[in-house]
Parts: C-alpha cells; structure tokens; sequence
C-alpha cells in the first residue's frame, strides 16, 4: 500500500508498545507490574456510572450537538470559571471524545507549514506528533530538573518569533509531576501579548495537585483571549474509558474547532456527556479521596526510589507521575527500561520515550496499589544493581 506522505510524520506513544510487551510476557507466565500507563486505577464513582446507566435507559442514545450537549457546557463553564477565577460562558466550550481532540483541534487549527509550535521537552509525545503532521516545526522547550521541571523563562523568550503559532505547556506535568512557577506563566503571558500567539494549556491534571495552588496562564493580562484550556474526565474522576473531554477557549477559535469535530466524530455520546454533568456537580468526594491515596503512593514511591543507589528523584506536585534520574548509570534510558521489563518484571517507560530531554530518566506511574508499588521498588532496585555490576557501571 502507498500512504500519504503525512502518515510518516505522525507518532504513538509508547506506553502503549510497552503495554504490549508487558503482556506478550504475562502470557508466557511472568509476572509483571504495570506502572507504565497513566490510568487511575480506581472504578468510575458510583454515581457518575448511575447517572450514565440512567441516560441510556431513558433513550438518550442519539446524535447531539457537535459542541457538547447544554447541559454538560453550562456545567463545564460554571466549573471552569470557579477553578480559574475567570468568568467564562458556555459558548466557549467544545466538548470532545476524550481531550486529546482538543490537541489535534487546535493545533490543525493555528498551524502549517511555514509555522512553528513551542511544546514541553519532555512531553506528552502527542504534542510533537500532532505537530508534526500539520506540517508546522515543532520546537521543544526543555524542562530542567533544576528548575523542578519548570521551564526558564529566557530560554522561552529565545524560542518565540514571528513565527510562532502557538505555545503548548502542562502544568502538573506528564511525564514529571512538575508544575509551572508564576514567573514562568507571567514571562510567557508577556511573550504571548507580544508576539501575538496563542497558548494551549494542558491543564488536565488540574485537581491533582498536591502542594500549592493550581495556576492557569488564562489569569494573566491578556490571556482570555489567547488561552485555550484542555481538560477532562478521565483523571480525575477514573474515566479513562468513557472519552469525554473538553476544550474551553476564545469564541472564534470554538467555532473552528467545533467544525472540526463535525467532520471527524460528528458529537459525542449524549449519556457520556450526562455522565459527565453528575462528575461536575455530584459529590467531589470520591476524587478527593482518590488524590489523597496518590499522595500516599507518590510519598512512598519517592522514598523508596531515593534509597536506591544511583537514583534520584524529586518529589513532584502533581500528577501521579514520578521521574527519577537514572543518569548515573550510564546507559540510556529505553536500555535500562527493557531490562527492567526482561529481567525485573517491572513496565515503566524510558524518559526518551517523552522527548530527547528525557534522557537519563525513567517515567513511573504510581496507579497502582501500594503493596504492587513496594514490589516494583523492590525489583527496580535489583535489577539495578546488576545494571551496576554488569560492567556498564556508573558515571564518575
């Protein structure tokens, strides 16, 4: 068969390739833990299910409006403004198949060929992906340790120009449980205003914060109008496989993305969305308890990771991510992923896996029990240290 040369530009993620291996393995009798896919790891809350249950039994089984159904962006809306501290109408929501839409929305939307796209390195591998087929350049903004996975606002200003489409940030951060600083946001506010692009603010793990306060760059002076905000259900309210996300951003750029829905996945489904309605405006308790329980994990996690020797590792703000620098052993990171996989039974990704700034890094997601957390530290150290003592050794 002969592909349209675009087909060659776009990614995958490799968590997912990771997944298969993981399971190719367990088929075979090994035992693995799985600590490579960003899936909480707890039900849908009841009511949010019953809510759902109650819509399909009702007949709302039909076509809805491409943007989202009136109940869900009222509530989306309402939401929005009360997290963010902006007032924001309905009419700036679309409502999608899960967030990542959003991503190819806006992206297919500001940018081509001739453009260039600032995105976070590491970062969701989606971001370059996506960037990359539209035909624009893709320009990645490291993410430092030094910084706690923050961005220095300088090297920012050296990206942009006239060129410059848009900025993509995330903030608690995939792969790094890393959060923006207020000058960070308030620098690329400036640049923003200045250079006259827009931002799309991953802001998906919003409610999963643990130190601070959530910070959204649509705060800033100027930036209501140049901020698209991509959020979801899927984290926060485990509802990973119910695909319902959303999009809140400037009315025009609405318009645009909400005819790209219609020629893509025309709407989605009504007792999806109403599902979504109960998870807005229901009990928030079962979200709040879930984040505790990753606070717990992430604590734990961060512990044990530390008293491996050769590794380090920051405790993140957010997310349930961990990124612990393994550079000391002097291999690279996919490298020491697969042996951890092979030989430790443990499924985690490479940092490489998030961008080239991943290097020297592994991604663990602590969705998981914390008996199975224990296990995987304990594996992780092992198989380590025979990494050490294979010959390959540690730096210095």
């Amino acid at each position: 068969m002969q592909f349209a040369e675009r087909m060659s530009r776009l990614g995958t993620e490799s968590a997912f390739d990771v997944l298969v291996r993981a399971r190719a393995l367990e088929a075979q009798g090994k035992h693995v833990v799985h600590l490579e896919i960003g899936e909480p790891d707890f039900d849908t809350p009841a009511h949010i299910v019953e809510a759902g249950v109650a819509a399909l039994r009702a007949g709302e089984t039909h076509y809805t409006p491409a943007a989202g159904i009136p109940q869900l962006r009222e509530a989306i809306a309402e939401y929005t403004s009360r997290t963010r501290g902006v007032e924001l109408g309905p009419e700036r929501v679309v409502v999608t198949p899960g967030a990542k839409p959003i991503m190819f929305f806006v992206i297919q939307a500001l940018a081509g060929p001739g453009d260039e796209v600032v995105y976070p390195d590491p970062g969701f591998p989606i971001y370059e992906s996506v960037i990359n087929y539209s035909g624009a350049t893709a320009v990645p903004l490291r993410l430092s340790e030094e910084r706690a996975f923050s961005f220095a606002p300088e090297e920012l200003a050296g990206l942009v120009s006239e060129r410059t489409k848009l900025v993509i940030i995330n903030s608690p951060h995939n792969p790094t449980g890393g959060t923006i600083s207020g000058d960070a946001l308030d620098e690329l506010a400036r640049l923003a205003n200045e250079h006259d692009f827009m931002v799309l603010s991953d802001e998906i793990y919003s409610r999963m914060l643990y130190d601070g306060v959530h910070k959204s760059i649509i705060t800033r002076p100027g930036m209501l109008e140049r901020t698209i905000i991509l959020d979801g259900f899927s984290k926060t309210y485990a509802m990973t496989g119910w695909r319902l996300g959303y999009g809140v951003m400037p009315l025009p750029m609405a318009e645009q993305v909400t005819r790209l829905a219609v020629n893509c996945n025309s709407c989605v489904p009504a007792f999806t969305q109403l599902a979504g309605v109960a998870a807005l405006t229901g009990p928030q308790e079962p979200a709040e308890t879930m984040v505790a329980e990753f606070r717990r994990r992430r604590d734990a996690v961060v512990a044990g990771l530390n008293e491996i020797p050769g590794v380090s590792c920051l405790t993140p703000a957010g997310a349930f991510y961990v990124f612990p620098n393994i550079s000391s052993f002097g291999q690279p990171a996919s490298e020491v992923a697969s042996r951890l996989l092979d030989e430790g039974g443990v499924a985690l990704l490479g940092g490489t896996a998030f961008g080239a700034a991943g290097e020297g890094y592994l991604r663990l997601s602590y969705a998981n029990s914390l008996p199975n957390l224990e296990l995987a530290l304990e594996r992780i150290g092992d198989t380590l240290a025979r990494v050490r003592d294979s010959g390959l050794g540690t730096r210095g």
